[in-house]
């Protein structure tokens, strides 16, 4: 027989996958720590000071493209001055962004014109700016004494009289990270660990603390060795003070966006060399040990080694042992019939091996198989007679099941006990409720991710509002050419718009670039805002306009009033996606899906009744805004299978964008969180797997190259002893039942020598149907 044939291979597999699963739940179960604050924080901190990072990274690169697009778009007359060529170039006042710019001449380096506050020139080298081969400047931070470092962007001028480029540079305040949620500050630091700029989750600075300085340092020096190993963001734990400790988040700036080191012109903020810290207070757990956790690991192991040994000796001895018995007497038999001829003395010998009787089992297939051998030894001798055979009935009809035990039986009963430790590692251990498993801090940290989602689709939609507003009075005294050049520039730059059209005062469409507007306004609105003009359909449509004012020659209903921007909603869904957060959905005022980070239709509702009570929890009448809320949603109203932890948050509480009503929705599952309970059970879970799954797969395979083929074996061997002499016994198998089979055939032929011998006429075999044959059997005639 092969080495892996036969019934010992399955059952030596079985015991030693089970004995390898019962070191899993040491191994996996006994290394669970309770954690003094769960990684989850840890985790939801540097996500958190991720998100921090991509909105300083996207204001930088929004003043940066603004000051370019500005001096793209300007066209000074020949007889402009400098100094009228920058005020048309460098708004200054409050609402504007900018401290101050002054236009250089690249060939002497000397300043043309300035306006606002003095812009720090050290270290500016205009002709190393400009040199045509070279890309759009990048921003760069100089020092500006007492009120801290200034940002400086760049941009390109072309002025006729000054036959060259000139070079304008505008200074800005460097804007400090928005951080959410209560007690959580966010610091702007420099590559030296200097902060730069503070401030706290309601949006005001906190107070001043010596020791913060000293701490960022610290989180630069952690921040710079996470990215010489690769790293652009991390988390920082650290020590434990008054029952507290402090999670300290860090991200790089300059790979907010994910295009770190490509070294052109668009990478704005890559040799800034900024890094965003966000810290908390966190309450500490410490006391709490994982001891429980190794001794719940250690009774689980116990328990299935005992199984595994149980399960191993019942196979052994309902099994193996009465098989290979089978195996030994079956091939005795043969072998006395075969040396019979022989030498008196060998045929005595071979008389004394059939004198033997066939030790018959206590039950099952091995019995069955051992009584019929027993009576084809007793026929051998001249003994009895053929045993009489059950006629088998026809094919057709279907014949009455017995209950008999046999080996299948010993392979469920089996199965049955494996599945007595494995379904309630599945379904009863280690359940923790997701109330208690997700700890507040946790739940409070989607909330201000969800809030910095939101603040994240409040600036794209105010940008688009004030890129529109900004290019309405460029409209007001423009040629109808000139009118249309602009509408089509102002399309290349803004992806976002899908259409950009101007309505006279009448709400006919004078000028059009892009796309025919899927819902355009009917009537010319009064001033600046935000508008849904679908609420159905498809595709939801977002309108942005803004008054165009009004010429001293523009007369009549046919003078340009309002240019609008229709904007496709669907292009928000990479705004409010983010890693770490879950699945995201931007509704509107009625808790309808409008864009998603996931598959969606246009205006379905939530996925929920738990999230839609969620986001009406808190929410406002008609018009309002509302505030944010969260929670932890079980799982009857999560979407999925398990808990999960859900936000809502507002896109704005007041101004244009707050009167859409449209708020962000978040839910992570709770599964997907690193907290000590869900790891538990997630290796709990496992281990039961693995022992259902792989007891599973032994005794299946056990009953196929045994059971299957044994039961097989047991009507040949009936049929041969109840006196059938026509149907030929072919080994198919290289394994116990196959040599018992072979040995069969040997008596078979024995027997029907015999009979030919002493005259007789065999007993009729019973008709049998080739559908009921055994694969190994053929009728001979």
């Amino acid at each position: 027989m092969p080495l892996l044939g036969g019934v010992r291979p399955p059952i030596a597999a079985l015991l030693c996958a089970l004995l390898a699963v019962a070191a899993f739940p040491t191994l996996a179960l006994g290394t669970v720590q309770d954690q003094e604050v769960p990684q989850a924080v840890r985790v939801a901190e540097r996500r958190i000071a991720e998100d921090a990072a991509a909105s300083v990274r996207a204001a930088v690169d929004a003043g940066a493209t603004a000051v370019r697009r500005s001096a793209a778009s300007a066209t000074p007359a020949d007889a402009s001055t400098p100094a009228a060529v920058l005020k048309s170039l460098v708004p200054i006042g409050p609402p504007a962004p900018a401290l101050g710019g002054v236009l250089l001449d690249p060939q002497t380096g000397s300043p043309l014109a300035s306006s606002g506050a003095a812009v720090p020139l050290s270290g500016v080298d205009a002709a190393a700016l400009m040199r045509p081969d070279t890309a759009n400047p990048a921003p760069r931070l100089v020092p500006s004494g007492s009120d801290g470092p200034l940002l400086l962007l760049f941009a390109r001028v072309t002025v006729p009289r000054a036959g060259h480029q000139l070079l304008l540079v505008v200074a800005e305040k460097l804007a400090a990270p928005v951080v959410y949620g209560d007690g959580r500050t966010g610091q702007l630091v420099d590559r030296d660990g200097k902060v730069l700029a503070t401030t706290g989750g309601a949006g005001t600075a906190p107070a001043p603390d010596a020791e913060e300085g000293t701490r960022s340092a610290a989180v630069v020096r952690a921040a710079d060795a996470g990215r010489s190993a690769g790293d652009t963001s991390g988390s920082v734990l650290g020590d434990e003070h008054a029952g507290l400790r402090r999670v300290t988040g860090w991200a790089s700036v300059a790979a907010a966006n994910g295009k770190a080191g490509r070294g052109d012109g668009q990478d704005e903020g890559s040799q800034l060399g900024l890094t965003v810290v966000t810290f908390r207070e966190v309450a500490s757990a410490k006391g709490r040990g994982g001891g429980g956790h190794m001794s719940f690991a250690l009774a689980a192991a116990g328990a299935l080694v005992v199984i595994a040994v149980l399960v191993t000796l019942v196979l052994w001895g309902a099994v193996q042992r009465p098989l290979l018995r089978l195996h030994l007497s079956a091939a005795r038999l043969a072998g006395g019939v075969c040396d019979m001829p022989a030498a008196r003395g060998e045929a005595a010998a071979a008389r004394a091996g059939l004198a033997r009787p066939v030790p018959v089992a206590a039950f099952g297939e091995p019995a069955r198989v051992g009584r019929a051998l027993e009576s084809i030894r007793r026929q051998l001798l001249g003994g009895a007679g053929p045993e009489p055979v059950q006629p088998v009935r026809p094919a057709r009809r279907v014949r009455p099941v017995r209950c008999r035990p046999g080996v299948r039986s010993v392979l469920l009963v089996c199965a049955l006990v494996i599945a007595a430790w494995a379904m309630p590692l599945l379904f009863l251990f280690n359940r923790v409720p997701a109330a208690q498993a997700v700890p507040a801090t946790a739940v409070a940290d989607q909330q201000a991710r969800t809030e910095a989602a939101a603040d994240r689709v409040r600036q794209s939609l105010d940008q688009s509002r004030t890129d529109l507003a900004a290019v309405a009075p460029a409209l007001s005294e423009a040629p109808p050419e000139r009118a249309e050049e602009i509408l089509r520039r102002e399309r290349a730059d803004h992806p976002v718009y899908r259409s950009l059209y101007v309505l006279n005062r009448a709400g006919a469409i004078v000028l059009r670039a892009g796309r025919r507007p899927l819902h355009p306004l009917a009537d010319a609105p009064a001033g600046d805002g935000l508008a849904q003009v679908t609420t159905s359909g498809r595709n939801p449509t977002l309108a942005a306009y803004a008054r165009i004012p009004a010429t001293k020659n523009a007369e009549g209903a046919t003078a340009p009033a309002v240019v609008v921007a229709e904007i496709g909603v669907g292009t928000l869904d990479d705004v409010v996606a983010r890693p770490g957060l879950g699945r995201v959905w931007l509704t509107d005022e009625r808790h309808r899906v409008l864009a998603a980070n996931t598959d969606f239709r246009a205006f379905q509702p939530l996925p929920t009744r738990g999230l839609a009570r969620l986001v009406a929890r808190n929410g406002a009448a008609h018009g309002g805004a509302g505030g944010p809320a969260s929670a932890v949603l079980d799982a009857a109203t999560a979407p999925g299978e398990g808990p999960s932890v859900a936000a809502a948050a507002p896109l704005a509480r007041t101004g244009s964008v707050a009167a859409l009503g449209w708020r962000v929705v978040s839910a992570e599952a709770a599964a997907d969180l690193e907290l000590t309970g869900y790891q538990l059970q997630a290796r709990t879970m496992l281990a039961g797997l693995l022992a259902l799954s792989l007891g599973v797969a032994g005794l299946t395979w056990l009953h196929i190259v045994v059971a299957r083929p044994l039961r097989a074996l047991t009507r040949c061997a009936e049929r041969l002893a109840g006196g059938d002499r026509r149907t030929v016994l072919y080994p198919v198998h290289h394994d116990e039942c196959g040599s018992v089979t072979r040995n069969l055939e040997l008596l078979r032929q024995a027997l029907v020598e015999r009979d030919r011998g002493t005259g007789s006429d065999a007993a009729p075999a019973a008709p049998s149907s080739r559908r009921g044959t055994a694969p190994w059997q053929q009728r001979t005639d």
